[in-house]
């Protein structure tokens, strides 16, 4: 259904505004150098499972890491802290699944986009980055899928926007994010097939950038991934939420065509499901209305 992440971002002035944003959810999370998932007083500690991890690829076990392709810039699922160290509930998940199978993960940061071509090359293992899976994204990676999001809309408080009637309003999303590409181009061609004014789209290449400019009024409403808006909402405190929550679709984490990483990534989700840490980290961040309990692969081309 999705064939980009859902996902909005800040520039210049927008950065300041980002920092105070992000400011909220700063004691959230200290993930450490040596991948712990560790935090404050949510200590989630998991210990080696020696099956899982006799499982993994030689190249793996002898690397003694996992480089993980991450854009850092979607709070609350994965974010820079204070530090400048990468948090939020997917990089906990993330350090879980290291703990789980006993290695290092090494964040590759870089630009959403820039992610999938990075592991189809072989420079990533793998991608934790709110990637939605599409039957567009199959063709190129598999996908271990791990969450479920929706898309919400957000605006000022005080102003209502309805995201099925917005012809004419500027919106602001981030760029090559699936509501950039598919979701508010589509409604914007409602419009105009109906003789009324297309919606006006603003672009960001970071997720704070498009929540600040819906919070300095540049631009009507925002449209991103349900617990990315919901964060904004919470954080900000002056934004509002619009509608319904809709279009909901897997997460999947993007993984080389047919690799033996897959498997031991999934069965490795799976345990963290099944003993209660999954869940206490999606709990700790207030994102646990999109858990599932069952690990799958490739769910887009199932539905």
């Amino acid at each position: 259904m999705h064939t980009h992440t859902r996902r909005i971002l800040l520039t210049g002035a927008a950065a300041t505004a980002a920092a105070l944003v992000l400011a909220g959810c700063v004691d959230n999370s200290t993930p450490s150098s040596s991948g712990s998932s560790t935090s404050g007083a949510n200590t989630i500690t998991v210990s080696k499972d020696d099956t899982l991890a006799a499982e993994l690829p030689a190249s793996v076990k002898s690397a003694g890491q996992l480089t993980v392709g991450m854009d850092d810039t979607y709070a609350p699922n994965e974010y820079k802290d204070a530090n400048g160290d990468p948090a939020g509930w997917e990089v906990d998940l993330t350090n879980a699944i290291g703990e789980l199978l006993g290695v290092k993960i090494d964040y590759a940061i870089a630009k959403f986009d820039n992610i999938i071509p990075s592991i189809v090359g072989g420079k990533d293992d793998f991608g934790m980055s709110s990637f939605t899976d599409t039957t567009d994204r199959e063709k190129q990676v598999d996908f271990v899928n791990y969450y479920q999001a929706g898309i919400t809309w957000a605006s000022a408080k005080g102003k209502t926007v309805d995201p099925d009637n917005a012809c004419g309003l500027k919106v602001a999303v981030q760029s090559t994010t699936y509501e950039d590409t598919d979701e508010v181009p589509a409604k914007s061609k409602k419009c105009t097939d109906a003789g009324k004014a297309p919606i006006q789209v603003f672009r960001f290449d970071a997720q704070d950038q498009a929540t600040n400019a819906v919070v300095l009024g540049q631009v009507d409403a925002m449209s991103a991934d349900s617990p990315v808006t919901a964060y904004a909402i919470k954080t900000t405190g002056k934004l509002q939420k619009d509608g319904e929550t809709f279009d909901v679709a897997p997460y999947g984490i993007p993984v080389a065509k047919n690799s033996p990483l897959t498997p031991v990534l999934q069965k490795a989700l799976q345990k963290l499901v099944d003993d209660g840490t999954y869940g206490k980290i999606l709990a700790k961040w207030g994102v646990s209305d999109g858990a599932v309990k069952t690990i799958e692969l490739n769910l887009a081309s199932k539905s």
